[in-house]
């Protein structure tokens, strides 16, 4: 079966094929680093994550970049009510947030591009915009002019004829009724403090929404294969990210669009602003690990809404404690007799697990079928202990599963001497900007039977 998965821009499942045979481009959105992610924003995180995973499981070249939100009003807002300067703000909320990707199993993606430091890039970007006809000025600040793009909507299905007349905004976030011409670059105010940029522009700083295109385009090229973020974000940002991508390059910005559900808490969204939100040190207090929050995550579909609760997670938590006690029980086999039928049963049940990964990344249906593989196993082995080819056959099922869900905590394969130093010699390549030693590198690792991930914790070897 071929890899489908629901396409927002289309409304159906959609066969990928990436625009390059064997590579993936994929752009998902970033935390906005004002405040610790709560866990509906960690959601989308470990989503993106197993999809990334799961890409790679496929044998796909895959480039994944993840923006790092760290100039905006909420950013600015937060610097100001700390007393402390931006950049050192967002930097210790950007490093909570790789702590919590760390706890969460997550792997990281490839670039985390910052807003700050793409400023340059943003400015070219609305001067492109601007000669092209797509802008207009008003009090220092540059506005796009949506009806200048006849695309708009594509996407979210909004209609652009409900578009208010001669209306702006300048907040980076804004609810539908309000849709109109949005601000790209923001004039200098005075709450902005030491917040700006001089720029042939003006005194200002870029807008929200032209931030995510710029880097998208900046490190992944005109068309990306795949982009994804959280429902909320389908309109206004996705829809103006389109309009800025493609009104600049008239080119097609992203061919599949994917977008995951909200977490909800007490029947609502959650967020800060409701003050329903935890944050995952609030899990972690009540005795559960960054592995139990992922596996509950990967329980529910990712397009799938659901309302969290502390018992729906230590339900989870259970059930991930009964696959990893199997997990254990294996490593103790070996002097049992082979069973008729279980090294089939694992040939199917790892058929089955990519089958139903492979339809919209399910995999809540795919650890479903890992649970029903366990019981499979136990049922046909009884009390006796399974014999050491046996056991290697369920392990590696175990295995591939975990490649993608992440959460049996596997760990890295033992990596020789000689390959490590080869992916240590590819870093003093990349620090030198030898890139081209640092690809060949990389390509002679994976030649040789291993998988090397750059991580926010630094390079990371397996065994492919």
């Amino acid at each position: 079966m071929a890899l489908a998965m629901y396409n927002t821009l289309t409304r159906k499942k959609d066969v990928f094929e990436p625009l390059r045979e064997g590579e993936v481009r994929i752009y998902t959105c970033g935390p906005t680093i004002y405040d610790a992610p709560h866990i509906g924003n960690l959601r989308a995180f470990v989503f993106y994550d197993a999809l990334v995973r799961l890409l790679r499981f496929r044998g796909y070249e895959v480039k994944h970049v993840m923006n790092l939100t760290d100039v905006d009003d909420k950013t600015i807002r937060a610097s100001r009510e700390t007393g402390v300067p931006l950049r050192e703000h967002t930097d210790r909320i950007a490093s909570l947030f790789f702590e919590n990707l760390e706890t969460l199993g997550c792997r990281g993606a490839d670039v985390y591009p910052r807003a700050t430091e793409t400023v340059p890039q943003m400015v070219d970007l609305i001067k492109r915009l601007r000669d092209k006809g797509h802008t207009y000025e008003m009090e220092g600040s540059t506005y796009f002019r949506v009806d200048s793009f006849p695309g708009y909507g594509k996407l979210s299905g909004f209609d652009p004829k409900e578009l208010k007349a001669g209306a702006r905004i300048d907040a980076d976030e804004y609810e539908k009724e309000g849709a109109s011409d949005f601000v790209l670059w923001k004039a200098w105010k005075e709450e902005d403090g030491d917040v700006y940029w001089e720029t042939d522009l003006g005194k200002g700083r870029p807008g929200w929404h032209i931030e995510c295109s710029t880097m998208a385009l900046e490190h992944l090229g005109d068309t990306l294969d795949i982009h994804g973020g959280g429902v909320d974000l389908i309109f206004p940002h996705h829809e103006n990210e389109i309009a800025q991508a493609e009104a600049a390059t008239g080119k097609p910005f992203v061919r599949t669009w994917l977008h995951n559900g909200w977490l909800l808490s007490e029947g609502r969204k959650m967020s800060k602003s409701l003050k329903n939100d935890y944050v995952l040190s609030d899990i972690q207090a009540k005795g559960f690990t960054g592995l139990d929050l992922r596996y509950f995550f990967l329980t529910n579909h990712y397009r799938q809404q659901f309302n969290f609760t502390l018992e729906g997670l230590e339900a989870a938590a259970a059930a991930l404690k009964r696959l990893r006690d199997f997990q254990r029980r294996l490593s103790e086999a070996g002097e049992g007799e082979e069973r008729p039928g279980i090294a089939e049963a694992a040939a199917r049940a790892r058929a089955r697990f990519v089958e139903t990964l492979e339809d919209d990344v399910n995999t809540a249906g795919a650890i479903g079928d890992l649970h029903a593989f366990v019981g499979e196993v136990n049922r046909m082995a009884g009390a006796q202990a399974l014999s050491a080819s046996d056991a290697r056959a369920v392990r590696d099922v175990l295995a591939d599963a975990d490649e993608v869900l992440g959460v049996l905590g596997s760990g890295e394969a033992d990596v020789p001497e000689e390959i490590r130093e080869m992916a240590r010699e590819r870093d003093r390549a990349r620090a030198s900007r030898d890139f081209e030693r640092a690809d060949a590198l990389r390509d002679e690792i994976r030649a040789r039977g291993y998988r090397l991930e750059d991580t926010p914790k630094g390079p990371r070897l397996k065994k492919a």
